[in-house]
Parts: C-alpha cells; structure tokens; sequence
C-alpha cells in the first residue's frame, strides 16, 4: 500500500494539539518501558451504547473485587463475549462526574471534560489522539453511528462524540449507502459507480469554486472559509487516495445487497454499517473505528430485534432482567463478538489482526439515563500478550474516566501524565497521575 497522509489533520497540527490533550513527559519511565516491551496495539476500536451501561448488565454475578474471570459466568446480556473472557478486561467503579453525563455527555465521554447537548467538543477525544499515535493509514479516523431509520436518513452524519480539538468535531456516517460509495466507490460498477463519479465532479466543482470565492475575504473571515475549502479539498483527496488503491480494496469491499438497499428495519443498515466498518479495518484504509449505538444521543431503535419501544423511553426503563435491554445488549456483544472473529481471520506479522487490536466498549453516559456519572464500566477487548491485563475484573475506587485514557495512551506507546485534566481538576476529581498500574500488564 502507498505511504499515504491523512485526512482528518496534518501531523503538524497533531504534535502542537497533543500538548493540551496529554500533559508534559511521564513521570514513569519504568512503567513506559515496561509497555514497550509488550505488543502494542496497531488499531483500535472504540463502541459506545447509549443510555448507559449498568453494571448489572456488565459484571458476572458475584464479582466485587479484583480477580479473574476463568471461573465465572457472564450475564444474559454480554453472554456473546463469555467465549472471549481470556481477552477481556472488565473494569468498574471509574467515575464521570464531571462529564456531566445525564441524557449522554456527547463529546465529554471520549474527552473526558464537561459535555452536553449542543456544547461544542472542549478539546481533542481520546479515539482521535490515539489515532495520531497509530500507524498511518489513508483514512486516520471512521466513525459511523446506528439510529433509527428515518433518524439516519435525515441526518446521515452527525456529530456528538469525537473531536480533533475544541470546537472541531468528527462526523459520524448513518447511511451505509453513501458511506459505501465514499469508500468503495471506485471499484463499483452501475448505478453505484455512476453516482460516485457525479458526487467526484460536483465535490471538485465546489472545492475550486470555493477556493475562488475566498479571495478579497478579511483575514478573520478567511480563516474561517478556509476550514470549509480545506473540508472540501480532504474528501478529494480521500477519493483520489482511495481510488490510487482500488485493485487492493476490491478484496475486502462487503456485498453490496438488499440491506444496504432496501432495509426492513433500521437493524438493517446498522449491520450494514459495522461491515463497512470491519472492512476498513481490514482493508488497512483505517486504524481507528468509533462506533455510536445510538450516535451519542437518548434515541436509537431496534425494531429488527423485535423491539417496539424506542428512543428516549427506552432510557427511563430499569435495564437489569429487563427483556427488552437485554436484547439490545446481545445485539451489540454479537457485533462485539463479529469484529473479534474478523480481525482474527486475517493473518499479520506472527499472528493475527486481532492480535494487534484493541477494541474499548463503553457508554455515553456511564451506568444509565439521567446518571451523575458516578459509575462508568468499561470492557477492554485486547490481546493476552499485549500491555493490558486480560481475562480479568478490576473494581476502582474513584478515579476519573481520564485515568484510563491515559493508560490507553501508555498501551499505545504515548505515554502521558495525564488527559485532558489540568491539576486543580485532577484534584477535585480524584485523578492521579499517570496510568492505571492495576490495569497493566
């Protein structure tokens, strides 16, 4: 594959960013070199469920202290993932307080600073700073999100989770369709192709346009017209990038059929849009995927599971041995459980993809609807040899979601002191510096 740059933000823009999103040098160089001589992980994944992950619904039956997992059973709505316990890490009892998490933190679930509706991103999420750190690929970051059908073609990107800096989201992909013929385009024939080569001209036309019209602007008003021409000029230069590697992606592009075309239930296009997604990954055009079950908002259907009730009253519904969530749950632990057996099928280096993957399954917004965020489990799906612990639960004592994004840093070879918390924060919020060592290898 060619030596391709990224998309979403150029590496210079990367290094001067990461200053206010991973503070200063480590003060742990022992633990730093310890993480460098397990296997780092070269991809990531990152799956967010909305309203909430109870941690009934997440811990097996029992379990209040640090121990392994061998010996025990899951939970109805993670059962999917019992097969895979000697690669999980399940922790509980981290906080969100500050996040203020209530319907869903938005942007402050991956950030780690104070979110809400309509609250532009205070800074960098953790899936995009580790993106920066990963090997680089033609597409840095792919963030797709699942809702309900009339909700994904109305607004088939939104964005709600993921940022490169403050005030500079990441929009997620809602129609597997275009996403599709963004990706895949290229190598499609028929009404697909026809549709990608008009998008291209028309994309084109209103970069030049756009570039054209920019000039005689004052500077103030140039600088910001010029954060849509660079818009423009990167999905250009994503088409043209991708199209340079069509023989490599014809391998891996998913089957374009009926649940692309003509969904049944909004069910449908969310399988659609995690074969897209795996594809990615497969492909090697991306190294990070962020995945929105319910796009980081109180709404989300799933009415191909035979679920009638959707939206925000699904949140006010108790989630333990309640059918409908547990449902739900299983849904995304197949899907969890989908990309594990993916990854696992393709070859690299002395193993497996999987083997070089991490996979960070989580909420919005902590334990469930209208939270305080006191409570936020997290399940890491990675491999035994790599730098976190597996096949093991971990209960914390009221340490910020933050500490374990800067363990993520120091898996993936970033070491930092902190993320996105300054000292008086850290102090008020119980964050210590560094990472989590209870969760190291």
């Amino acid at each position: 594959m060619p030596d391709l740059k990224g998309t979403m933000i150029n590496r210079r823009k990367m290094l001067q960013g990461m200053a206010a999103a991973a503070v200063a040098a480590p003060l742990f160089p022992g633990l730093a070199q310890a993480a460098s001589n397990k296997r780092k992980p070269k991809r990531v994944i990152f799956f967010l469920q909305n309203q909430g992950f109870d941690p009934y619904t997440a811990i097996p039956k029992g379990l209040k202290e640090d121990c392994s997992l061998k010996s025990f059973e899951f939970e109805e709505p993670i059962k999917a993932l019992e097969p895979l316990k000697d690669r999980l890490h399940i922790i509980n009892g981290l906080h969100g307080r500050h996040t203020s998490p209530s319907h869903s933190a938005f942007f402050g679930a991956l950030g780690g600073y104070r979110g809400g509706i309509g609250s532009p991103p205070r800074g960098a999420t953790i899936d995009h700073v580790i993106s920066q750190h990963l090997p680089e690929t033609v597409l840095p970051h792919l963030c797709i999100g699942m809702d309900s059908l009339p909700n994904m073609r109305s607004r088939p990107t939104l964005a709600t989770l993921s940022a490169t800096g403050p005030g500079k989201p990441i929009f997620m992909h809602s129609n597997p369709q275009a996403l599709y013929q963004a990706l895949f385009g290229s190598i499609s024939t028929g009404e697909v192709r026809e549709r990608y080569e008009a998008r291209s001209n028309v994309l084109r036309s209103v970069e030049r346009i756009a570039q054209q019209n920019s000039h005689g602007l004052p500077a103030d008003e140039k600088e910001r017209y010029s954060s849509y021409t660079d818009g423009f000029r990167d999905m250009n230069g994503l088409r043209g990038r991708l199209a340079n590697i069509s023989d490599h992606l014809k391998k891996f592009a998913p089957e374009y059929g009926e649940k692309f075309t003509n969904p049944e239930f909004e069910t449908d296009w969310h399988d659609s849009l995690l074969d897209l997604g795996i594809s990615a990954l497969k492909s090697g055009i991306t190294n990070t995927l962020t995945i929105g079950s319910g796009r980081g908002e109180i709404f989300g259907a799933w009415k191909g599971l035979g679920v009638d009730k959707q939206g925000h009253n699904l949140g006010h519904m108790p989630q333990p041995n309640n059918e409908i969530w547990v449902k739900i749950r299983q849904y995304n632990c197949r899907m969890l459980a989908k990309l594990v057996k993916e990854l696992e099928s393709m070859p690299e280096g002395d193993g497996t993809m999987m083997d070089n993957s991490l996979i960070v399954y989580t909420s919005n917004n902590a334990d469930k609807q209208h939270t305080s965020g006191a409570n936020w489990p997290f399940i890491l799906i990675g491999n035994p040899a790599g730098p976190l612990k597996t096949g093991q639960f971990t209960q914390m004592a009221k340490r910020p979601i933050n500490d374990l994004y800067t363990t993520l840093l120091h898996a993936v070879g970033a070491p930092a002191d902190r993320f996105n918390m300054d000292k008086d924060l850290a102090e008020n919020y119980s964050s210590k510096v560094g990472p989590i060592e209870e969760l190291l290898a």
